[in-house]
């Protein structure tokens, strides 16, 4: 199909010929002017423009492809594209103005540099008419938070299923386990009296006439089937309370509560959630580094739940180390927000398994729920804040929780966008005027 022609240049095209010196200047300045608005047009559109040329060089690229690529129009314009997305099939995309009708190829990627990023990039030929190798446009459009919210979406309709199912699951749990708790505490209760009964004997008959060598006396009969029933007892009250840590966990998980947040101390949350795990901590043999920041800023949080979080990631650390391990916990400020590190010298995680750490009922550990970093994740996402993880096999793992300073607000446009410059005068934001927690 032939290529739609502007008007304009085809009535410049038919008199080109006839045309003076002030003429050509006329039509010179108002290309110019065109370029500069179609310049500007595209340093104003979020989704990054790159042209290559026939040679599969970079002939242009708009402000948003410096943003997403980190390219530089200088150092940029004139080099291979395939030195900067390897990723891309060249020789397809090349192949596109050889075919019929206005073909696209659209491509998924995801780039490292300036950070990391999920672009959506279509590929397209410059040349209207088949066999016109005039070069190939690339819109890159960052899908990066639209991919965000594809994984909440999924993560929170499993969440529904699981309340759907904790509504029938929970109950029938959690009543038997009720009753199993009460008569193993009535169990304890008649145990004490068979010991009670057992010293009673001893006291009063020593020994028994006419026992055969080797025949155990009553005194120490009983004194033996009520040590292994204690012994019993014991490992039936260990599997409840653990039955009852899962119901527990579990319910938390899909009954979040809503963070009650209040200006708060990062680092007395720290010094809170190490006094609670101390004894634990030294029992171990683990040794204890904190690195805290001081004066570090109060931040909006609920300090019980991120001990709650702290807790789940000073265990999961605890777990991870043998005796004689260093466990690490730092807290330090940024720009916009503080924030806390744990780190350990356990056995680290591996690679393949880093990406599915926050899922539901995902674990490491041969007793674990999979539940505990899925309720780290949500109540560090509830305070606006985010949670990387950084692991080495062998060496350690290290979780990193990043809160902000203040709550989120609305972002101004600043004095140098198209509505500023436009508005009328004394009608920019002031020195007084409320700023984004971004800058």
């Amino acid at each position: 199909m032939p290529a739609v022609k502007s008007s304009f240049l085809d009535k410049v095209l038919g008199r080109i010929g006839r045309m003076d010196a002030d003429g050509l200047q006329k039509v010179v300045r108002r290309l110019a002017r065109e370029r500069d608005f179609l310049e500007t047009l595209f340093n104003t559109i979020e989704d990054g423009v790159l042209v290559v040329n026939a040679q599969g060089r970079v002939a242009y690229l708009n402000q948003a492809v410096t943003r997403l690529l980190g390219l530089q129009p200088e150092s940029a314009e004139g080099q291979p594209v395939s030195r900067f997305l390897p990723e891309l099939d060249w020789e397809k995309i090349r192949a596109l103005d050889r075919a019929e009708g206005q073909p696209t190829v659209r491509y998924e990627l995801e780039v490292d540099f300036p950070r990391p990023r999920c672009l959506h990039v279509f590929a397209a030929p410059l040349g209207g008419e088949p066999g016109r190798n005039d070069g190939v446009a690339l819109i890159l459009h960052d899908a990066t938070e639209a991919r965000q919210k594809t994984a909440e979406a999924i993560e929170s309709e499993r969440l529904q299923a699981l309340t759907l199912l904790a509504a029938s699951v929970a109950h029938e749990i959690g009543n038997p386990l009720n009753a199993l708790h009460i008569h193993l505490q009535l169990m304890e209760r008649e145990l004490r009296k068979l010991r009670a009964a057992g010293h009673d004997l001893a006291a009063h008959r020593p020994g028994r006439r006419g026992a055969r060598p080797g025949e155990a006396p009553p005194a120490t009969e009983i004194a033996q089937v009520a040590g292994r029933l204690e012994q019993y007892l014991g490992v039936a009250k260990g599997e409840i309370t653990r039955l009852d840590y899962i119901v527990t966990q579990f319910l938390q998980a899909i009954r979040p509560a809503p963070p009650k947040l209040q200006p708060g101390s990062l680092n007395e949350v720290v010094a809170q959630t190490l006094e609670l795990l101390r004894p634990e901590l030294e029992n171990r043999g683990l040794l204890v580094e904190e690195k805290l920041a001081r004066p570090l800023p109060d931040a909006p949080l609920d300090p019980a739940q991120i001990k709650q979080v702290l807790v789940n990631l000073v265990k999961n650390s605890m777990q991870a180390m043998t005796r004689g391990g260093v466990l690490t916990l730092e807290t330090g400020r940024l720009a916009e927000g503080v924030w806390v590190s744990v780190a350990d010298t356990g056995v680290g995680i591996p690679r393949e398994q880093l990406n599915r750490l926050f899922e539901p009922f995902f674990t490491t550990k041969k007793k674990g729920t999979g539940l505990g970093l899925m309720i780290v994740s949500r109540i560090v996402r509830e305070h606006g804040g985010r949670i990387d993880v950084e692991s080495h096999p062998g060496k350690g793992t290290t979780f990193r929780l990043w809160l902000p300073l203040h709550e989120r607000t609305p972002r101004l446009l600043a004095e140098t966008t198209l509505d500023a410059r436009n508005a009328p005068a004394g009608a920019a934001a002031g020195p007084d005027a409320p700023q984004s927690p971004l800058g």
